[in-house]
């Protein structure tokens, strides 16, 4: 008995037929973390999710939403009086300067962002840097890599920017001489994290089989460290970035509360507007303090929901035991 010959199944046919639209979705860090997270979980990610979007939506948009600039003092010819409190033309009230409230709060969001988003690159890009460099190589230059970033880190991290950010500004406090001597302060401050986190998941990596199987058949050692040991190596990234820009802002906030950032004139900086509100607190006058402190409050609680809840999800373990919970 012959076996009929079968047609020959296409390409096409073998190939799992997985939706573009689902693939795009599996790729979407956000949208993946969302699907993983159950219950309580989940809540904390979409509120963190949700005021994150809203600090990064007030910062990108302070030009259009601000009422007025966050130095001005006056409005068609008429001041705004100094210290007045919330009312039809300054809704959150007036500063000891003369300062809108609401203004200096939206515009501070700006200079937050910018010195955030500057400090985490700065920090990335060196921190990514020399521990591919240290962890690969090994050697003589890894321990000198190693003692300098942990003489780095044993450095209380507050005390540590405020040294950096007077050698870098030198007195200097304009719009973007402030943000680049913040963010280069902060940075030097979370290069030695960025560097144990990558020096760790290098040192790992190497020893891989797919590394040794490079090697052998002579791919150079640059592609090597891109292609294959940096992109197995940033897995656990996202949590650190997440988790250093909610401290990123403390130390923006405490170099401007302690008189370290930037002028008021400058731009607008919630640690300055605090340092500036502390007598106002005695005399009963609460709104020049309270509206910074509560956007500082709100957005390091919603950077630090979302990297408290993918540090979650990044765990397995912990994921399938909630994952337990919410289906029984």
């Amino acid at each position: 008995m012959t076996v009929p010959d079968l047609p020959t199944p296409s390409t096409a046919t073998l190939a799992v037929a997985v939706p573009r639209g689902r693939r795009l979705r599996d790729r979407m860090p956000v949208l993946r973390q969302l699907r993983q997270s159950v219950g309580l979980q989940r809540g904390m990610l979409v509120a963190g999710l949700a005021l994150t979007a809203l600090f990064v939506l007030l910062a990108l948009l302070a030009p259009l939403i601000a009422p007025y600039g966050w130095a001005q003092q006056s409005v068609d010819g008429t001041a705004f009086g100094t210290q007045q409190p919330p009312n039809a033309t300054n809704l959150l009230g007036t500063t000891v300067s003369g300062f809108d409230v609401l203004s200096r709060v939206i515009w501070g969001a700006q200079t937050a962002l910018f010195v955030i988003a500057a400090a985490i690159l700065c920090s990335i890009f060196l921190g990514i840097a020399l521990g591919l460099v240290s962890g690969y190589f090994g050697g003589w230059l890894d321990r000198i890599l190693v003692v300098l970033c942990d003489a780095i880190y044993a450095f209380p991290s507050l005390l540590l920017a405020i040294v950096m950010s007077i050698v870098i500004s030198r007195g200097q406090s304009t719009l973007f001489g402030g943000i680049l001597a913040t963010a280069l302060s902060i940075t030097v401050v979370f290069v030695p994290q960025y560097f144990r986190v990558i020096r760790a998941e290098v040192v790992r990596v190497r020893s891989e089989p797919f590394v040794e199987a490079a090697r052998v058949i002579g791919v150079p050692t640059g592609r090597i460290l891109v292609r294959h040991v940096l992109r197995n190596s940033v897995r656990s990234l996202p949590v650190v970035v997440t988790l250093n820009a909610s401290e990123a802002l403390l130390t923006l906030a405490g170099l401007g509360f302690l008189g370290f950032g930037i002028e008021a004139t400058s731009a607008a900086e919630w640690g300055y507007d605090l340092n500036r509100s502390v007598a106002d607190v005695t005399s009963g006058i609460w709104w020049t303090s309270v509206f910074p402190g509560v956007a500082i409050v709100l957005v390091v609680l919603g950077i630090t929901l979302v990297g408290e809840s993918l540090n979650d999800l990044s765990d397995p373990r912990l994921r399938q035991r909630r994952r337990a919970k919410g289906t029984s």
